[in-house]
Order: C-alpha cells, then structure tokens, then sequence
C-alpha cells in the first residue's frame, strides 16, 4: 500500500482531534504528529494518549516512522513513563556493539561516539539472530548546529540493491567477527551485560554465537547472521545487516592503518564477512552504502521530541554535531530469529576462518 493511500486516512483524525497535526511528504519518512503550541494543556502526551496510541497502531507499519513533537515530554522518566503506557516491557541492550549508559528502566545514551565522528545508518542489532522491532528515540537537548537522526526506509534500499548483489549477501549470508577489550572496543561484560562467564556463555550458546578465549585472556565471537529479512508481521522484506558497518572499509584509511599496525586482521575490534569466510569486496559494500545514502532522510531534533521507528523497516544513524546533545533511547517487542525460524536458516557456523587479508 503506499504512502498516499495510507494518508488519506488521516483526515478524520486531525478533524476529530483539535490540536493535533498530521503531515506527511509523498512517498517520505517520517509522518509528523505535531501539537499545536497554542494548546492549552499541562501534560499533552497524557492527555492525547488515546490518540497517540490509535496513531501508532494505525501507521507504525505501514510508515515505519512516525515523529512525535510539541507534546511536552519532559525528561528521561517522562520519556519512560510515555514508552511503557503503551504495554510493552523496555528491553535490555543485549549484546551490545558501541558505548552507551544505561540511564534506568531501560532508557539508554544513543551511542556515546565523538560528535565529530558520523555513525552510518543501521537497524538495530540486525549483525545477530535477535533484535527489537521498536526502536524510540527522545530528544532532550538538541545540538546547537547537526546531531540529526537520519533515516532511511529498508524496504527501499532492499528493492533498490543491485539484484545480483542481493541474491549473493542472501545465500552467503554474513560472518561478524568481534574481538572485545584491549582498550580498542568494549569489554565482553559489558557486551553480554555479565561479569560471568557461565552467564556470557549460555547467551552464546543460545544465540548461535561461537566463542573463543584467546591466549592474551580476551575474547573473540563469530556469528553467522541474515543480509535480508522478511518482517513478521507486514511479511515485507527488507535491507537487515550491518556489512557496512562492521567492515574494515568503513574506517577512514588513517584509523585503518593506525588499527593495522596495532593488531592482525582477525584481532581487529569489529569486522565482516561473507558467511564462509571470504572477504566481501569493498566496491560492493561501496555500491550499498550509494543506495542508503539516496534513501536518506533527514531533519533537525526539536527538545522535546519523539521519535517511534519500527527497527525493521527504518533504519536510522547519527550526524555529526556542536554543542550539547542529549538523545535518549529505548527498545521495545523483541524478536528471536532463531525461535521464529527454527532450523531453515542453519546459523551454526562450520570450522571456516575468516580471510586474514584485506585490499581496499
């Protein structure tokens, strides 16, 4: 269905409700929900709730992204308060790959990388078998000049893939390698949220995910994992895989070889690969990044605002910024792979290593 025949649902909503503005661009990411200012309530979230929640049922879907804004969310705790009346339990960042805080309840930081640094676009934790289908943001502070949340919708840049290309990550699939601590990336508590190593063992064992305690004390997992995926509930397949972002290519050159001259191909913190262990070509993952990059949306945060995507259909990233920014986080409705799947995926990885050379 597309975007306009959604919409043109939307006019009884924005009748029946005064106050309340819903606007949305052809066929673009995402749909504004925007209270009036010269509306005169104390807390309009709570008061629109019933609203809000008939939006969010109606559209989550089918837009994937929906923009809340002028609804006087205050803080974390509100922001919480707002995520939670909704029924749904917050979710654990389980198996984390970047820095962040947990702030409580379930609300975390968004990544704690330097402004300066760009992190590109992604649907969260789609390098392993189980993620969250929600994903909100809040914004508390905006930055004083970038600090956008871009997104892009992944059922665009699925169809869009170059076919050929497609078809290979589907039957390939994909290898993440991850090599933790050495001060070059997170420990593996903090990945498997456990001082215990029972504990971050059972999770693997579970989640399909092969560890490796190397000489030096440090770990080292390996994860086969989908390049696509077929969402459960609108069935819609989707662009869902982290290639190039794990991947060595992603680095500027200057990172890459100070990271090289640091350690060997297969202690680096983070990188990918085809699912038998060969090296994914650079031009490739360069042709991928072309296709987000047209699908790309873009718009400056307001304090106050909230943004709801469904994780699977959009994905979303960080610009570059100035100033204080506060963007905070939560996930919602988890879903296992693995126990929707059963076998047909065959994620258990055989005794293959991964390619030890790279060429840009």
């Amino acid at each position: 269905m597309s975007h306009d025949s959604i919409l043109e649902r939307s006019g009884d909503l924005s009748q029946l409700v005064p106050g309340i503005l819903i606007s949305h661009e052809k066929d673009n990411i995402p749909l504004l929900i925007e209270c009036e200012k010269n509306t005169n309530l104390s807390n309009r979230w709570r008061d629109y709730h019933q609203v809000i929640q008939k939006i969010i049922t109606r559209y989550q879907r089918d837009i994937g992204a929906i923009l809340f804004r002028g609804f006087k969310f205050i803080d974390d705790n509100d922001f919480y308060d707002f995520v939670k009346s909704f029924g749904l339990d917050l979710l654990r960042y389980e198996f984390g790959s970047t820095p962040r805080s947990h702030l409580g309840n379930g609300v975390y930081t968004s990544t704690e990388y330097p402004a300066h640094q760009v992190i590109p676009l992604h649907n969260e934790q789609a390098y392993t078998l189980s993620w969250p289908l929600n994903i909100w943001f809040h914004c508390v502070t905006a930055a004083s000049r970038g600090g956008h949340t871009p997104i892009a919708d992944s059922r665009l840049i699925y169809q869009h893939i170059n076919r050929t290309i497609r078809e290979r990550f589907e039957k390939k699939r994909l290898m993440y390698v991850r090599n933790y601590g050495n001060g070059l990336d997170i420990p593996w508590q903090q990945a498997f949220n456990t001082d215990d190593i029972s504990v971050a063992q059972a999770y693997a064992k579970n989640n399909k995910i092969q560890l490796e305690w190397k000489e030096d004390g440090e770990l080292r997992t390996r994860q086969l994992c989908q390049a696509t995926a077929q969402h459960p509930l609108t069935n819609e397949w989707v662009w869902f895989n982290q290639a190039h972002l794990f991947h060595i290519s992603n680095l500027n050159e200057s990172v890459r070889e100070m990271l090289l001259g640091c350690v060997d191909m297969q202690d680096l913190p983070r990188n990918v690969y085809y699912g038998d262990g060969s090296e994914i070509e650079t031009s490739i993952l360069d042709e991928i990044r072309g296709v987000i990059d047209e699908f790309t949306v873009s718009f400056p945060w307001q304090p106050g605002d909230v943004m709801l995507l469904d994780n699977m259909l959009v994905a979303h990233g960080r610009g570059t910024f100035e100033g204080e920014r506060k963007v905070v986080v939560a996930m919602t409705e988890p879903f296992d792979s693995i126990a929707a799947n059963g076998d047909s995926q065959n994620t258990t990885l055989e005794d293959t290593s991964p390619s030890l050379e790279y060429s840009a």
